[in-house]
């Protein structure tokens, strides 16, 4: 049974100011590749907390039309420059780790890199080095950029009818 996690902006904000928290503490980096798109308030965010001015990104396809999971398609790789820089200093940012499919192929691309996602699925937690909260598998996150606030009927109109 699939269940649903609907984040805030609010909570998203706050989840990921804890990811740079924790990143702070382990330290060293000064390059961030963010994952696109999902990754790239996360890495705008942690870029803010962190200092960090440079940021790069990685165009991963893995789901079409939103909510199919295809096949995985790198449309944007990193640039030379940060593919250049010690793989230790550069922090890869992701809203979510699904079945780490996609962090596998970013890993491959920056091996040594440290990979950062404000939530890990199960089967995705062993590609992740740092996470804020654990989701269920079968969980279906609407972040808050897949969402719009509209108005609700109450249950008693809604029976009426």
């Amino acid at each position: 049974m699939q269940k649903i996690l609907a984040v805030s902006w609010d909570r998203f904000h706050a989840d990921t100011r804890t990811l740079a928290q924790r990143l702070a503490a382990i330290g060293g980096f000064s390059a961030i590749a963010a994952v696109t798109r999902g990754g790239l308030i996360p890495a705008g965010v942690v870029a803010r907390e962190l200092g960090i001015r440079v940021i790069d990104t990685i165009c991963v396809a893995s789901y079409h039309e939103e909510t199919t999971r295809g096949e995985i398609a790198v449309l944007k790789s990193l640039s030379e420059e940060l593919l250049a820089r010690p793989a230790p200093e550069v922090l890869i940012v992701d809203d979510l780790v699904d079945t780490g499919a996609t962090a596998k192929i970013v890993r491959a691309l920056l091996p040594g890199a440290h990979f950062a996602t404000v939530y890990a699925k199960s089967e995705g937690l062993p590609q992740v080095d740092t996470y804020v909260h654990e989701v269920a598998q079968e969980t279906w996150i609407y972040f808050p950029w897949d969402t719009a606030l509209s108005f609700q009927e109450p249950i008693s109109a809604r029976r009426k009818g």
